[in-house]
């Protein structure tokens, strides 16, 4: 007998609940999307603006040069070519040199800009006392005229020498020109003399260079010495006073200074050893007007 077939009950498959999808809210206008095109639109208009460049751009190199000169001295700009600070104001620049600077490269010399400032007039030693000739002068004194700096030639006074002999010894040595700038006399000490007594050699010497060369010696002399022995006694000559490393030269108001040698310590390609940084107190028609315009007698 056959067996009895079990029934078999269907089971029902539980289907499973799904969570209902969430559509994403697509995000609306954000208010910030206005001042994002405005200052896109902004930022496009300064950049393809003429003024950008005028101004944006000047003023970023004026800052930047604001960064650089942070510790500058208050004597002036920092030309890093030239190695010290130069007194702000002056538009005509030189050097003095002497043996001390050796041998000079003066095309180098002529050839060295930094901005506006350049070397445009020199004075050269020539002699000292008596005896003296400065064994680069006359090399000086030509290569320097050779490249178109002015030149002007000094001499290193001694007060316990006669005044007028010296002035003899330096014209037996310099030919002053047309055109060169007037000779000079670089008096820094008493040498042992008294004060009246180095004026009286000294008044000697500039009458004798002023009747054979027909114009005003300049007068070159520290700013201590000028103060406590010259100030007052050689009004009508033209002064070059040396004082270094300020931002202006402290003399009084009336003072008849022309040139100012306020560094040392200066830099220059063509020269081995540092030189001495002068300005003058004019333009250059002003300058023009200070050179010689005749030959001396």
């Amino acid at each position: 007998m056959p067996a009895p077939k079990k029934r078999t009950t269907a089971t029902k498959t539980t289907p499973v609940k799904r969570k209902p999808a969430v559509r994403k809210k697509k995000k609306s206008q954000s208010k910030y999307q206005f001042l994002k095109w405005y200052i896109t639109v902004l930022a496009l208009a300064i950049l393809f603006s003429p003024f950008y460049y005028g101004y944006v751009f000047k003023m970023f190199s004026s800052t930047w040069r604001w960064f650089e000169d942070i510790g500058t001295p208050a004597s002036g700009r920092i030309y890093k070519s030239f190695g010290i600070a130069i007194p702000e104001g002056y538009s005509i620049h030189g050097i003095d040199v002497s043996y001390a600077q050796g041998k000079i490269d003066w095309q180098k010399v002529v050839s060295m800009k930094e901005d506006s400032v350049n070397v445009r007039f020199a004075f050269i030693k020539a002699t000292e006392g008596l005896l003296t000739v400065d064994p680069y002068f006359k090399r000086n004194w030509r290569e320097a005229a050779k490249v178109g700096i002015r030149c002007g030639a000094y001499h290193f006074f001694r007060p316990k020498k006669n005044g007028l002999w010296q002035a003899r010894f330096f014209l037996q040595n310099v030919q002053v020109e047309a055109g060169d700038l007037p000779p000079v006399v670089d008096i820094e000490r008493l040498d042992g003399k008294t004060p009246e007594a180095m004026r009286k050699e000294l008044k000697d010497y500039v009458l004798f260079i002023e009747s054979k060369t027909g114009v005003q010696p300049i007068i070159y002399t520290g700013i201590s010495f000028y103060n406590d022995y010259l100030r007052g006694h050689f009004d009508e000559y033209p002064l070059w006073i040396a004082h270094y490393n300020q931002p202006k030269l402290k003399v009084r108001a009336n003072a008849n200074w022309r040139f100012w040698q306020h560094s040392e310590t200066g830099h220059i390609n063509g020269i081995g050893h540092t030189v001495d940084f002068d300005v003058f107190r004019g333009d250059s028609l002003s300058l023009q007007k200070m050179l010689v315009v005749k030959e001396n007698d």
